[in-house]
């Protein structure tokens, strides 16, 4: 199993890009950054790009819809590019909350979107002609300044004719398409002891139809990480961040991880933190997340419960292990738990 971490975006992006690259000699295999309403990813992949040499760069993620297939596809070859080789592509559909509230684009499609994507990506990194009629298509007449979809192939060529493409996805028909396509996976909020009985039926059905060629598909997941007597106490700091998520990333009915933790069986709980969250009672959409909840999405404890964790991570199929250091030295943690792997 390998090692990842999330970038921490929220902050000065250039500070936290730096203490990304710190924890490359510690062992860290890959950085992933976010893009949701923070700065871009492409531009704090390439600041991380310049800072490292061995640990690869992934995006996560770049939504379907406010990005064409082909700008994804270019962007993800000129990382690739920059880091030598290092570049992950982390794509899914987002959500209605990001999609149209910040971006003003219809969240509509959102499975053929990002199979579109897909496939399309592919065929320029191998700078094939590209000749398209699809869901991203909207060619202009000739008479104003269009081509009417003229074949054309990417000019540069690429470092790898394949990028790994990551997908988020939560649902069973994304996870079922993540399966079949993807290089990886991307689940959010993901609790081991839960994964088998929400995805094992997609995953399983979609590696049914998925190419050997492709090889097994990676899973990325992990959460917040802290070592030692007393680390318990870390776990309370992922009640805002479910809280947003659950409570208030869509309205009742149109928010993916309210369904989710309903399908891990905490339906009255969900419910009362969205009740709370979206009537503005944050503080109180924090306390009805289940503390149990809050110890399966953590890593935090003493060593031996610590390294438990990680194995029930491994168990449930996670190949990379996507940890949140928090610890006054991370670096030396992520090398203590590097040892481990």
């Amino acid at each position: 199993m390998e090692l990842s971490t999330p970038l921490q975006y929220a902050t000065d992006p250039r500070v936290a890009a730096d203490e990304a690259a710190a924890l490359e000699a510690a062992g860290l295999d890959a950085v992933w950054v976010a893009e949701a309403y923070g700065f871009d990813s492409p531009t704090i992949m390439g600041y991380i790009a310049a800072r490292t040499s061995r640990m690869r760069v992934g995006s996560a993620i770049l939504n379907v819809y406010s990005r064409t297939p082909a700008l994804i596809a270019q962007t993800a070859a000129g990382l690739d590019a920059l880091t030598g080789g290092r570049a992950l592509l982390g794509i899914g559909a987002s959500g209605p909350q990001v999609v149209e509230g910040w971006h003003g684009r219809r969240y509509d499609k959102p499975l053929g979107r990002t199979r579109e994507t897909i496939e399309l990506a592919r065929r320029i990194w191998r700078r094939e002609v590209i000749e398209h009629r699809g869901i991203t298509d909207l060619p202009l007449p000739p008479e104003k300044g269009g081509t009417l979809g003229k074949p054309l192939k990417l000019l540069n060529h690429p470092v790898r004719d394949t990028i790994p493409v990551y997908v988020a996805a939560l649902g069973p028909a994304n996870v079922r398409m993540t399966a079949e396509l993807a290089d990886g996976w991307l689940p959010f909020l993901y609790a081991p002891e839960h994964a088998g009985k929400v995805w094992g039926g997609p995953l399983a059905e979609g590696a049914a139809r998925r190419d050997p060629a492709l090889g097994p598909l990676q899973v990325v997941a992990g959460g917040l990480l802290a070592v030692g007597e007393g680390a318990e106490a870390v776990r309370d700091l992922v009640r805002p961040q479910v809280a947003l998520y659950v409570g208030g990333m869509g309205a009742p009915g149109r928010n993916f991880y309210h369904d989710l933790v309903c399908a891990y069986g905490y339906e009255a709980e969900a419910a009362a933190i969205q009740e709370h969250y979206l009537a503005g009672r944050k503080r109180d959409a924090e306390r009805a997340v289940p503390a149990e909840l809050c110890e399966l999405l953590c890593l935090a404890g003493p060593e031996g419960y610590v390294r438990d964790r990680v194995e029930a991570f491994r168990e449930a199929g996670v190949t990379m292990l996507n940890i949140t250091p928090v610890d006054p030295e991370p670096a030396r943690l992520v090398e203590r738990v590097k040892n481990w792997l």
